[in-house]
């Protein structure tokens, strides 16, 4: 019997995983849904791109270091974890709420690709640190060697929502100091916070902060792939900034899709907001090519 070429595997590791796996190009995904919906591997064409701590998976309490962290409603920071909205102060964790969650899965498809949906609702818990009713909608879809995730945000509130979601990939990297095609020019050093001219190569390596590609009109990144080859990310319009961070003597690279700069909901600057009862679906594509 001829193998099917798209499957979703149903399995258990410490917490129930979906893998899509697409056999004609050698390529997997595995989402975790009860720890934040992370994606804790990505091997496309046959190369494991996300690099993976698995101490912090196990531990429930622990942020996930590695895989692709889902960042929702704020990517990055907030002034002392803390923002105020129409009068009121909210306490919220870096990155958001969607990260230490747990999603339910919707559906599951093997037909023209192998994908998992998953739905996240506000809570009590949620509205406690972010005051809007929300619900998001993901599918995470393997199709011809490349994942796709595709994002539905709706707005449940009777007002307008400030949202600046985004993703966190750690990719595995040696090397720190990668040239990476953009059309960006410059990007903000968070380190001393001067936006500076791209020249080649941009050196993370000894970095604490991170930095922020600022004037990319190309909605696409790409940048050499851990064993050789080439990574590419491309997403929609919403995603205006590219981040980039790591951390000394681990081997990853984060190259991070985000839709407004770290501290946004403090500073309002180009602080996107969504209509009461309005929705906004997104994507983000990750691909691999091989030398």
């Amino acid at each position: 019997m001829n193998q099917k070429r798209y499957e979703v595997e149903q399995h258990a590791d410490v917490f129930p995983l979906y893998t899509l796996k697409d056999a004609e190009t050698n390529s997997s995904v595995t989402i975790c849904p009860e720890r934040g919906a992370i994606a804790i591997g990505c091997t496309l064409r046959g190369e494991e791109l996300f690099y993976f701590d698995r101490a912090t998976f196990v531990d429930p309490q622990a942020n996930i270091r590695g895989g692709n962290p889902v960042l929702f409603p704020i990517s990055g920071q907030l002034v002392d974890g803390k923002f105020e909205w129409e009068g009121t102060t909210y306490t919220m964790r870096n990155h958001g709420v969607a990260r230490n969650r747990p999603w339910e899965v919707v559906s599951v498809s093997e037909n023209g690709e192998a994908s998992v949906t998953v739905r996240l609702h506000s809570s009590d818990s949620t509205l406690a640190e972010f005051p809007f009713a929300f619900e998001l909608l993901f599918t995470y879809a393997l199709v011809n060697g490349e994942l796709a995730i595709r994002q539905t945000y709706r707005n449940l509130s009777e007002r307008s929502m400030p949202f600046y979601a985004g993703f966190h990939p750690y990719f595995r990297a040696s090397d720190k100091n990668l040239v990476y095609d953009t059309d960006a020019t410059k990007y903000l050093d968070y380190n001393d916070n001067v936006v500076k001219p791209i020249e080649g190569a941009i050196a993370l390596d000894g970095l604490k902060e991170s930095v922020a590609l600022l004037d990319a009109s190309a909605r696409r990144i790409a940048f050499p792939g851990p064993d050789g080859g080439t990574v590419v990310l491309s997403y929609s319009d919403a995603f205006k900034y590219v981040v980039l961070w790591q951390v000394n003597g681990s081997p990853f690279v984060c190259v991070e899709p985000w839709m407004a700069l770290n501290s946004a909901l403090n500073t309002r600057d180009g602080l996107p907001e969504l209509a009461a009862g309005e929705q906004l679906d997104l994507e983000l594509v990750i691909g691999y090519t091989r030398s």
